[in-house]
């Protein structure tokens, strides 16, 4: 049998027992070979997972008195209403809540769906072709230059830019511009939603131009970053095959970088449907009506929120405050649905730029 190793005992006199384990040993041999590493990149990879989840399941709880309530007319109401926050609570299907409250979110998801859609149809051209230029057009010196204004203008507060909007550009856009689309666009089904009055520079157009401000430097700073990684032997390839600038842009440079450009474009899109400031000073906050024409006053779903919060304090049952988590779920709902789609056309665009296949 082994005979243990002599050590020293706590009296000084030497001994026989077994060998004491060094934690510094061990910790060194972890970092070795990669154990710790890996438990921690685990652990930073859990932790989105489980702040999604903590914030769905207490929304979904906080909401699901008024999500019994509400019913599906939620989402095809029109009205919001906090009911008379004064009188006698009155309590129907087991849900306490101040008499007359009703809830309809539809103006809400139509705000926020059009405001987005106005922003992305604007701003994905636009912050694509900037990209192309900085990248591929201007010298180094001023395309380091123009950069760095689209980072300033990246970081400038909603607020800043919402405050502009309402007080020069909303009432610019209503009284030079939308009169000229609205005269000469024909009256047909479509294209009707774009005549009508014009306002006073608050709506739903103001919104959307002010929210593509706002995400044109998101969509064009990334595009730029992914366009400078395109490796230069493709390009110079499809140019001695005969191509154009222009269709090697389009069949090469594009297609090479063009998951990453989607990618893009969701952070834009995230971007726009959660935006809530300057939305909220330059929609003209209608809750409870549906926008007929691109022009007219209206809300959005994070402005409904912002703008409803201190009376919803006010109502002692709570239901208010339930209404305007529901309300919330719904736009985490929209987010990681939009979120889902993107990541489907990401597997559809990705793959290799060049004209001869798709690969693997």
């Amino acid at each position: 049998m082994a005979q243990s190793a002599p050590v020293l005992r706590p009296g000084g006199e030497a001994g026989y027992g077994p060998l004491p384990r060094r934690a510094g040993a061990r910790l060194r041999a972890s970092l070795k070979d990669g154990t710790v590493i890996r438990w921690f990149g685990a652990g930073g990879a859990l932790i989105p997972v489980l702040a999604l989840g903590f914030i769905l399941v207490i929304l979904t709880v906080r909401a699901w008195p008024a999500i019994r309530y509400n019913g599906w007319g939620f989402f095809t109401g029109t009205t919001w209403a906090e009911g008379n926050l004064y009188g006698n609570s009155v309590r129907t299907g087991g849900v306490l809540h101040p008499p007359g409250a009703a809830y309809g979110a539809l103006p809400a998801i139509i705000g926020t769906l059009g405001t987005s859609a106005i922003a992305l149809v604007i701003a994905v051209p636009v912050a694509i072709g900037t990209a192309l230029v900085i990248v591929e057009r201007l010298p180094k010196r001023l395309a380091s230059l123009v950069g760095g204004f689209l980072e300033l203008l990246a970081g400038l507060p909603s607020v800043v830019v919402g405050l502009w909007g309402a007080v020069t550009f909303g009432p610019f856009i209503a009284h030079d511009i939308a009169p000229l689309i609205a005269r000469n666009m024909p009256d047909v089904p479509v294209l009707s939603y774009f005549r009508g009055s014009t306002g006073n520079g608050q709506g739903m157009l103001v919104s959307g131009l002010i929210l593509a401000i706002m995400i044109i430097p998101i969509v064009a700073a990334t595009t730029r970053d992914l366009l400078g990684q395109v490796p230069i032997l493709p390009r110079e390839g499809a140019v001695a095959l005969g191509m154009s600038e222009w269709e090697t842009t389009r069949r090469v440079t594009l297609p090479w970088v063009g998951g990453g450009i989607v990618g893009a474009v969701v952070l834009g899109l995230g971007r726009a449907l959660g935006e809530t400031m300057a939305v909220a000073m330059t929609c003209g906050a209608v809750l409870s009506t549906v926008p007929s024409n691109i022009y007219q006053t209206m809300t959005t779903i994070a402005a409904t929120v912002v703008q409803t919060m201190d009376t919803a304090f006010l109502d002692g049952t709570g239901f208010a405050l339930r209404s305007l988590a529901e309300l919330c779920l719904v736009l985490m709902l929209i987010t990681l649905t939009t979120n889902v789609v993107a990541r489907l056309l990401v597997r559809r665009v990705s793959g290799t730029a060049l004209p001869v296949g798709r690969g693997l």
